[in-house]
């Protein structure tokens, strides 16, 4: 098992995660989209298309946490100076993490998108897997554009070869990202 898989595998829940032959699966067919970027302290995988990037998986090990390397990877990131897509654990009361992982996106001038409900469940485990949307951009993004993207980002990363890799079709994109409407507010409101 690759080194970097392992890191990834150890941190996140089960229920996020791809299995390693997915992973290399995607650096193999998509080596210029799909990519690696790691260091002794850090994991960074995205997926990464003209006009916007997708972060699959960011980790910073624990002893580095809080140094500021996670903002260098992302400021790093922003420098190629496109919309970034990521997906993010909603705030649990049981997981002190979800809150802090959130206040650092919001720190980095990532934003959240509300309308775009994201639920979808583990070809291996069944579990279900519900994550906010956040992203950032250098310029004013519908949330219809976001949505678009992470239909795109879906598909192509991780649905990828899902009957093949899972033996079963994967779901579509229209079954796992919908677009909420806002509600009217009363006029108690």
């Amino acid at each position: 098992m690759e080194s970097w898989f392992s890191s990834l595998r150890d941190y996140f829940p089960v229920k996020e995660m791809k299995s390693e032959n997915h992973m290399k699966q995607l650096f193999k067919e998509k080596p210029d989209g799909y990519k690696l970027d790691e260091g002794p302290q850090y994991t960074l995988v995205y997926f990464e298309k003209p006009d916007f990037l997708f972060i699959d998986y960011i980790l910073v090990n624990s002893s580095s946490r809080g140094s500021g390397l996670g903002s260098k990877i992302i400021d790093r990131v922003k420098k190629k100076n496109k919309m970034i897509i990521l997906e993010v654990d909603p705030i649990s009361q049981e997981d002190p993490e979800t809150a802090k992982r959130v206040r650092f996106y919001q720190k980095q001038n990532f934003k959240k998108v509300p309308s775009i409900q994201y639920v979808r469940k583990h070809p291996i485990t069944g579990e279900r897997s519900e994550m906010d949307i956040f992203y950032w951009s250098p310029n004013t993004e519908s949330e219809d554009w976001v949505m678009e993207k992470m239909k795109e980002a879906y598909e192509e990363v991780h649905a990828f070869k899902g009957e093949e890799l899972y033996g079963a079709p994967p779901q579509t994109a229209d079954e796992v990202l919908q677009l909420r409407k806002a509600k009217p507010q009363s006029k108690a409101e």
